[in-house]
């Protein structure tokens, strides 16, 4: 660590074991912080040491209650207040990433309004991975570094030496995502058709492409209720697959998505740990297996903070 400007990481509550794994990769320790909480619900974090001068990272995925969001902002005021010289957002998961554009009249640009919020707040950059949009990145007015978790699912998959593989696309949307792991895994593209009828309700899928006789790998930039992705996982099951699994950068997991995935003709869920799990043992998470994205964010952490170069950081 050769910069001027000392190193410092904090965490925000819903982060911290994240935090922790990226610090341990660095070999330092993590900034001392920690939230007063009102009898009413308001809440307050302090840094408890000095950051006067130095370059900062908070590190905090922004899933809901929008509390996650609004401390990461809390936190980037106060230590712009004690004198950083730079403040780093770290934001494994980039929350109200699905409403990039308006899709309908009257609606709010949610995306856009959270970078103006960050910049408001007094935030330096971004550090995120896997975008629901990329062009998000351009809502911005200062630097984004866009982390991908094909660095971690890309090996994985490959190391597993599955035969006729195929790579799915759940939906249109992510058909480029889909197309860029088939090439460097060097297998076909299928792409899932699905007909929505409401947000979150899945109306019809088809698969366009070739399934029969094949090990299909669907790959996604999150999973929410998991209903698009376990019927997809049915229907391509249903044409002939041999097998189906999945790999999805951000566990959201909401609603009945435990009960969906333990009970579809998936076998296996690759997800990252950008959100955490459900602490809770009844939920069924044999099907599950976490790599973490922490040693990637590390590592771009330190070159960001020695200014060196992150571009051969990542899997095209």
């Amino acid at each position: 660590m050769h910069n001027e400007h000392k190193l410092k990481i904090f965490a925000c509550r819903s982060s911290r074991p994240f935090a922790e794994k990226i610090v341990k990769s660095l070999g330092i320790n993590l900034g001392e912080s920690d939230v007063l909480t009102f009898s009413d619900g308001e809440f307050q974090p302090s840094l408890n040491e000095s950051v006067r001068g130095a370059t900062v990272f908070i590190v905090q995925s922004t899933f809901p209650p929008v509390d996650n969001l609004f401390e990461l902002l809390l936190m980037i005021d106060a230590a712009k207040r004690a004198s950083a010289h730079t403040v780093i957002a770290v934001m494994p998961y980039f929350g109200w990433a699905r409403q990039d554009r308006k899709d309908k009249p009257r609606v709010p640009i949610g995306a856009k309004l959270v970078a103006n919020l960050l910049h408001a707040a007094g935030c330096d950059r971004v550090m995120t991975c896997d975008l629901h949009a990329d062009q998000i990145q351009g809502f911005f007015d200062f630097p984004v570094d866009h982390i991908y978790a094909s660095t971690v699912f890309l090996p994985y998959l490959r190391d597993m030496h599955i035969e006729n593989l195929a790579i799915a696309a759940p939906d249109m949307g992510g058909a480029k995502r889909a197309n860029a792991y088939a090439r460097y895994l060097q297998c076909p593209v299928i792409i899932c058709h699905k007909s929505r009828e409401k947000a979150n309700v899945v109306g019809s899928i088809t698969a366009i492409g070739d399934v029969a006789g094949k090990n299909v790998i669907i790959v996604d930039d999150m999973i929410d209720t998991a209903g698009t992705l376990t019927k997809a996982a049915n229907v391509l099951k249903d044409m002939g697959a041999l097998s189906v699994r999945a790999c999805a950068t951000h566990a959201v997991f909401s609603g009945s998505a435990y009960e969906k995935i333990a009970a579809s003709a998936l076998e296996e869920v690759i997800v990252t740990d950008t959100i955490p799990l459900s602490a809770d043992p009844e939920k069924d998470k044999s099907k599950l297996t976490v790599l973490s994205m922490a040693e990637t964010f590390a590592d771009i952490i330190e070159k960001v903070y020695n200014y060196e170069p992150i571009s051969n950081s990542f899997i095209n």
